[in-house]
Parts: structure tokens; C-alpha cells; sequence
């Protein structure tokens, strides 16, 4: 057992307290969502000045991911959790006084550089909980964020629906506070495990200045012009970044990210995997919603309000806290990368599921259950891979690569579903909707996706469990031992 792992009754405190951080870092990013279509009305702007007020907090959250998960390991994981609620805080207050779409993309910009707590409360899990509870304690707190992403949703809708927008923004003020006070108390101080390495502020300003790049280029493309010159001049000049980064990163003695790490294969293929599952993952998310709301007149469509679509897809979000404990036992009966095919597979079977129960309500709800329970599977295994194969020095750095890899697929999911939906239309009334088979072909690609992401977690390298108390997958050594941690 680690030297600073809590007694079991600490630990159910430590757990509960970062898997509620995961949830209201999730409850931010969906916080919007309900307010749409009405945030050109609400800010007097345009739709596309509007469209910002999501971007920014995407753009914001991969930028301050790794940042804060490296930090955490140079100057203590408490400390960064803690700073992670200051902007969360401030970001959500700033939004609830908003009265123009500036005032709002600054706020909804400091909300985004909260979303480090999830990679550094999975991280600090390594260094305070028992070994015996640490699998299943990762895949609650891994899980958290699609807890609350489908937990948040019908939640904002209903407020939205029956209060002023602003409450949306002062409940998650009081979210991040009452999460703040449980850091504070219930979280402990545990040495940083990388103290006395230096930071890197060139790797930071560059894997930053790359990720804005290709990120504004992914979520912009359409609006933009997938060919026009700003596009592709995004594109290149991520591809131009992100090769020098990569030249600096494997020069400078303490990197912000340890390529040679990443490089691993084990590491490696856990991160594309991950990619894959986050573009599977949000296809629904997208898919889902707009065919339970778009009117019965389509043929297709189950003409829902945004509250009842929610509500209707609130069961896939609970399914994932319940399927998370069982996933930990999985993984630590079978190995974390056992349990990552088993999650990409359900995935899987839940699209296939979904090509023949799309046409009613109920259908649908069955269908977000079963691709969020293979979520919450996968989810909680791939920090567990990870964290069974990098030093202690840099285990929050390599959970904060790993989120942001998931994110980059969910970027990458919504472009490119966004593309086949715009696509592939029909017109109603004199409206434009995504058509059925727009509808079907994506739900395709997401099916397809999480076979593939199976198939590449097939090819992971054997190691152990990140508890050490699983069964070994080869030869009982994790390759973080084989390199000791840095001094």
C-alpha cells in the first residue's frame, strides 16, 4: 500500500469528494446546451458570435489539461484541485452577471480551465486510496465526467425552462464552491512526486498554441469552409507546431509531456484508443437529442422538448455510475485492458441496437443506457492502463494526455458528424432537417468507431492493473517500474 493511502472510511470521502468534481466539471460543459438557440437573443449578437460561447470552453479546457496535470506533479495535486475551483468559481459568476457575449465567452472561457480537476483527482487516487479499492475508485471518478454530462443536461433544461437562465450559472457557482470546501477538508497533502523538476513553459506555450490550432479548425471548419484558406492555413500551422513541440519535448530535461513515455506502446495505444471511444461516445450525444426533438411530421423524428429529451436520455448518464463499480472489479478480475475492449464492444452493440429501436422514445433510452454503460467501462479503464505504465513523477501529466486525447475525439466526433448530418437532408415545411439516413449513417460511423477502438485495445501490451491487485495480463511488471520515477 502506498505510504500516504488513507483508511477506507477517509478514502469513501476522498472518492466521493473528486467524483463530484468530475461531475460539476461536466455540469459546466453541458450548461448551455438548453440555451442554444436563444443565447443570439439573450447576448444581442449573432449566431455565430454565440457559437463562441461553446468553442471557448473547449478550446480553453485542452489548452489547461495537461498544463494543470504536469503542474499537479511538480507542486502537489491538492493544490492544483484547489486552484482548478478558483476558475470554475469566478468563470460561472462572470457568466451569471453576463449581459453581452463578450462578457459571457470570458467567463465560459474561465469555466473550461477548470475541466484539469478530473485527470488530477484520477492521478491523486494513485497516492491515497488503498490498493484494493483503487480500480473501481478510478472508474467512478473516470466515469464522472459522462455522469454528469448526462446528468446535466435534462437538469439545465428544467431550469432553463422554468427559472431565468442566470440560475443555471449561480447553481453551478455554488456547485464549484461546495466542491471547492470538500478539497479543502477531505482531500489530503501528498508530497509532489515530481518536486524540484522545473516547468516547461516553451512545451506549454507550444502544445497550447497547436491545440488551439487544430481545435478552432476542427470545431470552425464548417462554418468556416472546410477549404477555404483560413481552414487549411489552421491546419498547417498545427501540423508546423506541433512537430517543433515534439522536437523541443524530446530536447528539454524536464518536458512538459515525456514523449518517450507516451511513446510506449502501451501508453500509446491506450491514447488512440481513446480517441476513438471520445468520437463514439459524443456521436450519440448528438444523434440522440435532435431525433427525439425533431418534429413527428419527419417520419423519424419523436418531437420531444428539450426537457423530456433530456429526461429521456438521463437513465444512460445514471447507468454509468452503476456499471463504473462493476467495471473496477472487471478490471481488477481481468485487467484494465480486458475491460477496455469489453466497454468499446458494448459501445458497439449499443449502435447496432440503436439502428432498430430509433423510432420511439423508449427505444432510445434503452439504446443511451447501453452505449453509456460501455462508456463507463471503457472510461474507467484507460487511466488505469496509463497509470500502470508511467512513473509516479508524471502520472497526473499522462492522465491529463490522456483526457485531452478523449477530448480531441469528441472535437473530432462533432465535426464530422456535424459534416454527414449537414450533409444528408430533408426539407419539411420549407425547413431543412438532417434526413433518416443522415441520422442512420452516423449512428453507423459511431458503431464503427468503437470497433475500431476494440481492435486497437486489442493490441495493448499485457502489464498489471493499476492497483497492483488484478490480475497480471504477462509477466506481472508494470513498465513505470521498469524506469523508476526521476529524481
Amino acid at each position: 500500500m502506498d505510504a500516504h493511502a488513507q483508511p477506507e472510511d477517509r478514502a469513501g470521502g476522498v472518492v466521493t469528494t473528486l467524483a463530484l468534481a468530475g461531475i460539476t466539471a461536466a455540469i459546466m460543459q453541458t450548461l448551455v446546451t438548453p440555451l442554444i438557440a436563444e443565447l443570439p437573443q439573450i447576448l444581442h449578437t449573432s449566431s455565430s458570435n454565440a457559437a463562441w460561447v461553446i468553442t471557448i470552453t473547449l478550446l480553453a479546457g485542452a489548452v489547461c489539461v495537461p498544463v494543470v496535470g504536469r503542474l499537479g506533479d511538480l507542486v502537489g495535486k491538492r493544490r492544483m484541485l484547489l486552484a482548478c475551483a478558483v476558475p470554475l468559481v469566478v468563470g460561472s459568476v462572470v457568466c451569471a452577471l453576463a449581459s453581452s457575449v463578450g462578457t459571457m465567452i470570458v467567463g465560459r472561457g474561465l469555466q473550461g480551465m477548470g475541466m484539469g480537476m478530473v485527470p488530477l483527482g484520477i492521478a491523486l487516487l494513485r497516492d491515497v486510496v488503498p490498493a484494493e479499492k483503487l480500480s473501481s475508485s478510478i472508474a467512478l471518478v473516470s466515469a464522472s465526467m459522462g455522469i454528469g454530462g448526462g446528468l446535466g443536461l435534462p437538469i439545465a433544461a428544467a431550469i432553463a425552462q422554468y427559472a431565468n437562465w442566470r440560475a443555471l450559472f449561480w447553481g453551478s457557482a455554488g456547485m464549484a464552491v461546495l466542491v471547492a470546501v470538500l478539497i479543502w477538508f477531505l482531500i489530503p497533502d501528498v508530497p509532489a512526486a515530481a518536486k524540484g523538476q522545473r516547468f516547461d513553459l516553451p512545451g506549454a506555450l507550444g502544445l497550447g498554441a497547436g491545440l488551439v490550432c487544430l481545435l478552432l479548425a476542427v470545431s470552425k471548419g464548417a462554418d468556416w469552409g472546410w477549404g477555404s484558406g483560413l481552414t487549411l492555413g489552421l491546419f498547417a500551422a498545427a501540423v508546423v507546431v506541433f512537430a517543433a513541440w515534439g522536437v523541443w519535448e524530446t530536447r528539454t530535461a524536464d518536458p512538459l509531456t515525456d514523449l518517450r513515455t507516451t511513446a510506449r506502446p502501451r501508453v500509446l495505444l491506450t491514447n488512440v484508443a481513446s480517441i476513438f471511444v471520445g468520437f463514439a461516445m459524443y456521436a450519440s450525444m448528438l444523434v440522440m437529442p435532435q431525433l427525439l426533438q425533431f418534429p413527428e411530421a419527419t417520419g423519424y423524428g419523436l418531437g420531444q422538448s428539450m426537457l423530456a429529451a433530456g429526461l429521456w436520455m438521463a437513465p444512460g448518464g445514471i447507468m454509468m455510475m452503476f456499471v463504473s463499480p462493476l467495471g473496477g472489479k472487471l478490471t481488477n478480475a481481468r485487467g484494465p485492458k480486458f475491460t477496455l475492449i469489453c466497454g468499446a464492444l458494448v459501445i458497439a452493440a449499443g449502435y447496432g441496437l440503436s439502428l432498430a429501436l430509433m423510432g420511439s422514445a423508449w427505444g432510445l433510452m434503452v439504446v443511451g443506457i447501453v452505449i453509456n454503460s460501455g462508456v463507463g467501462l471503457a472510461y474507467g479503464s484507460m487511466p488505469a492502463l496509463i497509470m500502470s505504465s508511467v512513473p509516479l513523477s508524471e502520472t497526473a501529466a499522462a492522465n491529463g494526455f490522456n483526457t485531452l486525447m478523449r477530448s480531441l475525439g469528441t472535437s473530432v466526433g462533432a465535426a464530422v458528424i456535424g459534416v454527414i448530418l449537414a450533409q444528408m437532408t430533408t426539407t419539411l415545411g420549407g425547413h431543412t432537417f438532417a434526413s433518416e439516413a443522415g441520422f442512420r449513417t452516423a449512428l453507423l460511423v459511431g458503431g464503427g468507431l468503437a470497433l475500431v477502438s476494440a481492435a486497437i485495445a486489442a493490441t495493448i501490451p499485457g502489464g498489471r492493473s493499476a492497483g497492483g491487485a488484478g490480475a497480471e495480463e504477462s509477466d506481472g511488471s508494470t513498465e513505470a517500474e521498469a524506469e523508476p520515477a526521476r529524481a
